[in-house]
């Protein structure tokens, strides 16, 4: 790899990480409402007008196809995952998150989004196996885009001024 590279993502997953342990403990400390859980987790965030996503509606649509392929088993059709995604289970690995808007995948850059799905989730702790040798890199934002699309507006414009924020400090 590179070695320009190996300090930009350490850096990346580092900036990642630190802000999951924050928006966690903030998360902790709100209660469900009956609008659902994306809504009490960020109903401190004020709305936003529509965000201009990254991604197409093209690459919606192949990214639900393969989804449902390749991550709907663990990660559940509705991308909910697992209810206790932040307990370790029997086998000492944390279960699947929710990866619609309601857990902590918001809280990471593209960049380090793609190389988890690459790489897998065993090095975080997790038993996702890496994918990088069944799904392009076309594939990986297409999912990638079908997760994205499960966010709110509010949950989208804050993980991109995150992730533009990152780009800035590694640029």
């Amino acid at each position: 790899m590179n070695q320009k590279i190996i300090p930009v993502l350490s850096f990346v997953t580092i900036l990642g990480l630190s802000a999951c342990s924050e928006q966690d403990k903030a998360n902790n400390n709100q209660a469900k409402t009956p609008q659902g859980p994306v809504a009490a987790i960020h109903k401190s965030m004020q709305p936003v007008a529509p965000v201009k996503r990254w991604y197409s509606e093209a690459q919606v649509a192949r990214g639900k196809v393969l989804f449902q392929q390749n991550c709907a088993k663990c990660h559940k059709p509705d991308a909910s995952g697992d209810p206790n995604w932040k307990q370790v289970n029997a086998e000492g690995k944390l279960p699947p998150p929710p990866l619609n808007g309601t857990a902590h995948a918001w809280h990471h850059p593209l960049p380090l989004l793609q190389q988890i799905v690459r790489r897998g989730g065993i090095p975080m702790g997790g038993s996702m196996p890496a994918f990088a040798d069944k799904l392009s890199a076309e594939q990986i934002n297409d999912i990638l885009a079908w997760v994205q699309s499960h966010w709110p507006d509010a949950i989208y414009a804050k993980w991109a001024q995150m992730t533009a924020q990152a780009a800035r400090k590694t640029g």
